[in-house]
Parts: C-alpha cells; structure tokens; sequence
C-alpha cells in the first residue's frame, strides 16, 4: 500500500506541465544578458589590451563566396551583422507575431502603457540627439539612441528580484519589442540608400511565394531556400538583409496545425516500435505552432550565440586617454549618452503616467510612479540595436567610435540609475 506522500508525487509527476513561454522567454532573456555583458566586457578589455591589434585583425579579416557569379566579400564582423544578425532578428519578428495574436500586445487597451511609453521613448531620444547634432557630421545617428535592449534589461531586473515590481519585467518586454518595430522602419525607411530596384523586386518577389506557400508547404527547408534568396536579394539591392529575418519571422503561423492534445505515454508502451514513436512525436509536433516552436529551437542560438557574437565584434571601443578630454566637446557621444539616459528616462515614464492619468491605462496594484521612472531609465540600456544601428550610420568612420562609446557608457549610467530608483523598496502584489 502506498503511503499518500508518494501518491501524492506520482500523482504530480503524472500532471502534463503547463508551458508559460513568457516565463520561460524571461529567463532565458536573463541568463542570455548576463552572457552579453560579459562578451562586451571580454570585447572593451581585448580592444584595449596591449594585443588590440589582434581584435581588428579578426573582424576585419575577409571571407568571399561566389554565387553564381556574383561576388560576396565580407570581412568577419559583416558576415556577423549582416548575416548572423538575421537569426536575431528573424526571432524578433517571431516574438512580435507571438506578442500582437496571442501575448501582451493583444489587447490594445492592455497594451496601451507599454506603446505609449516606447513612442515616448523613441521621440524624445531621437529628438535630443538630432538637436545637439543639427547640421553637422554626427546627424544621421538620431536612430542609435531609439532602441532597448531587452536580455540586459531583463538580466538587471530578475537579479533586483523582489524589489523590482514582475510588472517591470512585462512592461519592459512589451515596450521593447515595440522599439524593435520603430527599429525596423527606421533601417528599412532611413538607413538603406542607393537601392537597385532590380534586386529588391527579386526579394520581394521571394517573399511573395513564401506568402503564396504558406499553410500549403509544410517543409521549412523550402522557405529557408527562399528566404535565403530574398536575404541575398536585399544585400545586392543595398537594403540592409537583416529585414528578411523579421518579414519572414512574422509570417510564421501562430495556429497549431493540430488541436492541442495530451500524449499518452501508455500507447508507446502498448505498441513500441519505431512507427508509433514516430507518429506520436508528429502529432504532438503538429499540437503547437510553427512561431513556438521556431522561438523554442531559435532562441537559444540567437541569444546565447548570435548576440554575444554580435557584442563581441562591435563593442570593442579603443579608448584613449589621451582623447577623453576632447569627449568633453563631442556632440555624437553626447548625444547618444544624453538620448539614451535622459531622453528614454524622460520619454519612457512621461508618455506612461501620461497615459494613466488619462485613463487610457493604469498600473497594477503596488506599482508607484517611482517604478516607472525606475522602468524608463532601465529602458535607456540600448546595446544591441544601438550598436547595430551605428554601424549603419556611421560604418567604420571615426563617428562610429564615438557613438559606440556613447552607447557603451550609456547603456552602464542606464542600468545603474534605473537599478538605484528601484533598489529602496519592497513591492508588495499580494
């Protein structure tokens, strides 16, 4: 006779878990934040080590391919943004499909603070860096500060635990992957130029048949074939071909082609073999959705390869000491320090408690002004996209080095400031 504590486990072990991507989603966000600081840390060291040459002997090293009689040179840190950037942000467009069916963003009248407050935050960061670079060299980065990057953010805020509300967690992912939806339209509309409309009807043409085959071909090799046309497509028309990520990213079905059932283990067990493995493994494939299953499979290659990867190669700033004086004058740093800590604080909780006192939203139960100030200034931690953005601004210029310091420095007064108006409270959500 079993005794009720063992029955009691039995009867726990036998309960299917109930999947919560958004709790997963932030964890993984966290760890992979901690591995992202950490790879920007080995990248700032390496670039000013005695052995800084050898960080610019790498990435800059060539690596050429032909196809079919087209010649595609890149050097290391390229392919890196160019392509390896893709996954990245193929997973983004996945995650907002995911968000605007079936998460946060679902809801307008839900979703209304985290919206608002993006638009804040990219307005008024955007518009402090275009004033102070009005006219001169730096003016096209205005892009750099607009953007959050969420797995830093994140990382800060699970490591506040309880002192930082869960709807800081929420709100900051939902307002991050409206930032990466302004980011988007921003490289798509203001940082492609000199396009060849021959290609990009190629690349469009591309992503039409994957439109058309949808929901008919099951096969993900067949829109991995096209989708890397439409990437080569989009890098020969001289659009930047990190967009075929999101636009096929947010093609992916978010409907099961199965309703959702639970496995029975017991019918493996009653007829083993490799065909009833086989068949119950499809079905319960086929019981979630391509974006699920995709972001389960692809997040982790994103997050803790592609990005760290990313950082690793863009984040080593040569600081000279002999130059900080002139840092003191240099509107592109300025700007982008100033846009990303004073402008996302400013336009992040501003557009927020503006939007709450005009009952188009309202915080939960325990969550004070003090802890959207505190969400705002966190939303000034801008790495990844920031980065990404001032490599297509500025390339390789002597600008590119001061917005990458200014982004750097930035990103550190962001998450210390957001990090000390959260730390001197407990909140309480019971």
């Amino acid at each position: 006779m079993s005794s009720p504590t063992t029955s009691s486990n039995e009867s726990r072990s036998n309960t299917p878990r109930v999947i919560r991507p958004l709790v997963d989603f932030l964890h993984k966000e966290a760890s992979a934040g901690i591995l992202l600081i950490a790879a920007a840390v080995v990248a700032i060291i390496w670039a000013n080590s005695p052995w800084h040459e050898s960080y610019h002997d790498l990435w800059n090293a060539h690596i050429g391919i032909d196809i079919g009689g087209h010649q595609l040179d890149l050097n290391l840190r390229e392919w890196i943004n160019d392509l390896g950037m893709v996954l990245f942000f193929f997973v983004v467009g996945l995650e907002i499909k995911r968000e605007i069916t079936e998460g946060e963003l679902r809801d307008p009248r839900q979703a209304a603070l985290p919206i608002i407050g993006a638009f804040g935050g990219m307005i008024v960061p955007a518009a402090i860096f275009a004033l102070l670079n009005l006219g001169g060299e730096g003016s096209s980065g205005w892009g750099i500060p607009m953007a959050t990057d969420i797995a830093i953010v994140v990382g800060i805020v699970t490591l506040l635990g309880t002192r930082a509300p869960s709807w800081a967690k929420i709100f900051l992912l939902a307002l991050a992957i409206v930032d990466d939806i302004g980011a988007i339209v921003v490289i798509a509309v203001f940082y492609s130029d000199g396009v060849s409309f021959g290609w990009l009807g190629i690349a469009i043409g591309s992503f039409i048949l994957a439109v058309a085959m949808k929901n008919r071909v099951p096969f993900i090799s067949a829109y991995l074939a096209i989708g890397g046309l439409c990437w080569f497509s989009l890098l020969q028309a001289h659009i930047h071909p990190t967009l075929a990520g999101v636009a096929f990213g947010l093609l992916a079905p978010v409907r099961p082609r199965q309703t959702r059932v639970l496995i029975d283990e017991n019918a493996l067990n009653e007829h083993p073999g490799y065909d009833a493995a086989f068949k119950l493994s499809r079905q319960a494939r086929e019981s979630v959705s391509i974006v699920e299953w995709l972001v389960h499979r692809l997040h982790p290659w994103s997050a803790f390869v592609v990005v760290p990867a990313f950082a690793l190669a863009n984040a080593g700033v040569r600081i000279e000491t002999s130059e900080l004086g002139g840092m003191v004058t240099n509107t592109v740093t300025w700007g982008v320090i100033l846009g990303l800590v004073v402008g996302k604080t400013i336009g992040i909780s501003s557009f927020t408690l503006l939007a709450v006192a005009t009952k188009i939203g309202r915080l939960p139960r325990g969550v004070t002004p003090r802890y959207v100030i505190g969400a705002g200034a966190l939303g000034g931690i801008g790495f990844t996209v920031s980065l990404f953005i001032t490599e297509l601004a500025f390339g390789e210029s002597i600008l590119a080095e001061d917005a990458r310091l200014g982004v750097v420095i930035a990103s550190l007064v962001a998450a210390l400031l957001g990090s000390a108006i959260m730390v001197p409270g407990q909140v309480d959500e019971d």
